[in-house]
């Protein structure tokens, strides 16, 4: 408790490009090693690189998305170090002159809300990758991810824990997929986090000495690859050793980190402006045009939610973490008529965030595969609301329709006309029910005439079961008051 954690990441998103960077060579993934490595991308003399504009645009729609500066004027330049996968030599990047310098994002974690700085988002290349798993005492280069456009985003040294770091990357990998620049698979490498971490004595105002975690792909291993880095850092120092500035990997098979390399500094990769390439010029025209093309970020879905449709920040907050879901969830609100309805844009929410996110979860399906539309939870939905079923038949309705039981926009319907699951709503039937409970559970009435509410939940919840679950519990319960204060 006497340390004190500093972490920043540098984030690389590959841009959904179809061609690259600096070539027309395609981008897709999952191609036969080399086959999509054209001459610009293994640097075959007198090739001359072309800039993709469609990345710029990318790059101009995340500076715009976080609220950066978007420079008039960039320069690209020569990184310059030596990798068996990297054919020119260096890799073209951006130093002294990013395109987008500045910007924040809002994380929530379990302290609440937290604002992160970034210091920067600027457009490089990918380098190629090397091959070991199928060669013995050798590896194979292949260069068909080598001109992949990427955009390194790099935030201020803001975070203080592993659960900020990893509440950020999930905020950000959220935004590159909502406006629609990067898929986001970080299976496939299109979004990776580098963790810059240390630790400082608490009040000390001097930042420690940071090692560097390379390539986390996933967000658990970010988090096992920072705690373990902070551990092993405070455990070092607490002994009398000293940190020294490095390159690590983690190693999930151990959950521990290694060093690769003593860690560079700017200066060691010699940065010189690329003299193929002028400096990019962005107008306010283009700017205004890509500006116009956003979609409705976020923060803007957020505060709306909870202006038209009354839900709480933690409900608007969940429901805008993909655009996906709160697609979704606008179009089942729609045909609730969640608008102009507190009660039904709350119960379509509480759905979406509920049974269908278990589904979902349970199947590790994304919500665009949902076997469930919008359409159909709507009409399940309205039978909840006109008393036709209960929630708990709702529930048993719904994995029905999930296992294709019923197709359909009136699949709901069709089942419960099917399975006989229409709610009991006839008072002299419910009536006589009330009355049988309550001479079978004389002790349950006594706690209820004696002050205690819970009994009632237990002779409703007998009377359910007396009905199969196809009683009205408000119903029920009206009806054992009105019987047990009478």
């Amino acid at each position: 408790m006497n340390w004190e954690v500093v972490i920043g990441l540098e984030t690389h998103a590959q841009l959904s490009t179809v061609s690259k960077i600096f070539s027309g060579a395609s981008t897709a993934f999952g191609a036969a090693p080399n086959t999509q490595a054209s001459a610009v991308d293994i640097a075959l003399p007198g090739v001359l690189p072309v800039l993709n504009k469609r990345a710029v645009e990318y790059a101009i729609r995340f500076g715009l998305a976080i609220g950066a500066k978007v420079n008039r004027r960039s320069i690209f330049a020569r990184k310059n170090y030596f990798y068996p996968d990297l054919p020119k030599g260096y890799q073209i990047s951006q130093y002294e002159l990013p395109i987008v310098e500045g910007g924040e994002m809002t994380i929530v974690t379990s302290a609440g809300e937290k604002t992160i700085r970034l210091t920067r988002a600027h457009l490089e290349e990918d380098a190629g990758k090397s091959l070991h798993e199928d060669f013995q005492g050798m590896s194979g280069i292949d260069l068909n991810r080598a001109g992949t456009p990427l955009l390194e985003i790099v935030s201020e040294p803001d975070m203080r824990s592993a659960e900020e770091a990893v509440a950020y990357a999930k905020a950000l990998h959220a935004l590159v997929r909502w406006i629609d620049i990067c898929d986001g698979n970080m299976q496939e490498g299109s979004f990776r986090c580098d963790a810059n971490v240390s630790v400082r004595r608490k009040g000390d105002p001097e930042f420690g000495t940071r090692r560097e975690i390379k390539n986390l792909n996933s967000f658990r291993f970010l988090q096992q690859a920072i705690e373990y880095e902070v551990r092993w850092q405070i455990e070092t120092l607490e002994d009398g050793g000293k940190i020294e500035q490095a390159t690590v990997l983690f190693d999930p098979a151990t959950g521990e980190t290694r060093t690769m390399r003593t860690k560079e500094d700017a200066h060691d990769y010699r940065y010189f402006p690329d003299p193929d390439l002028p400096p990019l010029a962005v107008s306010e025209e283009w700017i205004e045009h890509v500006r116009a093309g956003l979609p409705e970020l976020p923060q803007a879905m957020c505060e709306r939610y909870q202006r038209e449709f009354g839900l709480s920040a933690y409900d608007a907050r969940t429901l805008t973490q993909s655009r996906e879901m709160a697609a979704y969830f606008e179009d089942l609100a729609s045909r609730l008529n969640g608008v102009q309805d507190a009660a039904a844009a709350k119960l379509a929410a509480n759905w979406v965030m509920g049974e269908l996110a278990a589904a979902l979860n349970r199947n590790d399906l994304s919500i665009e595969a949902a076997p469930v539309s919008a359409a159909q939870l709507a009409r399940l939905l309205t039978r909840i609301r006109d008393n036709t079923i209960s929630g708990k038949i709702a529930r048993d309705v719904f994995d029905a329709i999930w296992a294709g039981e019923a197709g359909g926009e009136d699949a709901a319907d069709v089942l419960i006309e099917r399975k006989g699951l229409k709610q009991i709503s006839d008072v002299g039937a419910l009536t006589a029910i009330v009355e049988e409970i309550i001479a079978a559970n004389p002790k349950s009435v006594e706690e209820f005439r004696g002050g205690k509410d819970k009994a009632l939940n237990a002779l409703v919840g007998q009377a359910m079961k007396a009905t199969k679950g196809k009683g009205n519990p408000a119903q029920l319960a009206e009806l054992f008051r009105a019987k047990l204060n009478g």
